[in-house]
């Protein structure tokens, strides 16, 4: 319904799609200005940073867009209406994920892939059958990851109920931690989001094999190969905190 809404007047959709792809592609410009001063960042050159920009941005734009309305989930609970939710038969999260869906979130995710596409072609990469399968599995283990904090965070405003910002410190913040190398960052911060939220799996760690450069923290051999592991376990920890939240939910009545 949303989408179709959307899609009535086409040319404002076009027109709030290529403004949210300019919007966020000045985080990039902001990175391209760097490099007009310095050769490299942390050790890391323009392309390799532009690898870590791609694959953190495309795959924060696939979370975002699918589970971007879960943000607005502390309206609902604190002025009574989240409770339509819960009597229709269809999952109260897919519900939530649906409302007020916003299909012009996809600038974000086509700006994030198309530097990343050249990111690809500009580094220098040794392309094997390994490699170039990891690409696309990092970017979907990325989503899954960062989609997880959107549900975990919708899970935190049943309590809240209006933690919105909390949620976007690790949502929004973490994708832009991530648009650059962990070597610029102190080594306890690496540490927290390596082992306590695991965001170095979304693009560090996969481009450091891909790149050949050593692992963040000096991680194992087959660190860079665990990040299906690790977005399932998130998926499940989302959905455990997600369905506790859902049962402490107490309506306000009205």
């Amino acid at each position: 319904m949303w989408i179709r809404s959307t899609l009535t007047y086409r040319a404002s959709f076009a027109l709030t799609v290529c403004g949210n792809l300019l919007l966020s592609g000045l985080d990039f410009v902001a990175i391209l200005l760097m490099f007009a001063q310095v050769d490299a960042l942390g050790g890391w050159a323009l392309p390799e940073v532009a690898l870590l920009y791609g694959l953190s941005v495309t795959a924060f734009g696939i979370a975002q867009l699918a589970f971007g309305s879960v943000a607005s989930l502390g309206g609902r609970v604190r002025d009574g209406s989240f409770d339509t939710l819960l009597v229709r038969p269809v999952p109260v999260l897919a519900q939530v994920a649906a409302d007020r869906f916003a299909l012009r979130r996809l600038g974000r995710g086509v700006q994030g892939a198309v530097v990343l596409g050249w990111a690809l072609v500009a580094v220098d990469v040794d392309w094997g059958v390994v490699k170039v399968l990891l690409v696309p599995v990092t970017v979907v283990c990325g989503a899954v990851i960062f989609g997880s904090l959107f549900v975990a965070g919708g899970a935190f405003q049943f309590l809240a109920q209006d933690a919105s910002e909390v949620q976007n410190a690790f949502t929004y913040g973490g994708t832009t931690l991530l648009q650059y190398p962990p070597t610029v960052f102190g080594r306890d911060l690496v540490r927290g989001v390596t082992f306590v939220l695991p965001l170095a799996f979304v693009n560090w760690v996969p481009a450091a094999y891909l790149l050949g450069r050593p692992y963040p923290l000096g991680l194992p051999e087959g660190a860079a190969f665990a990040a299906p592991l690790v977005a399932v376990v998130c998926a499940a920890a989302a959905g455990a905190v997600w369905r506790a939240g859902l049962r402490s939910y107490r309506s306000t009545g009205s």
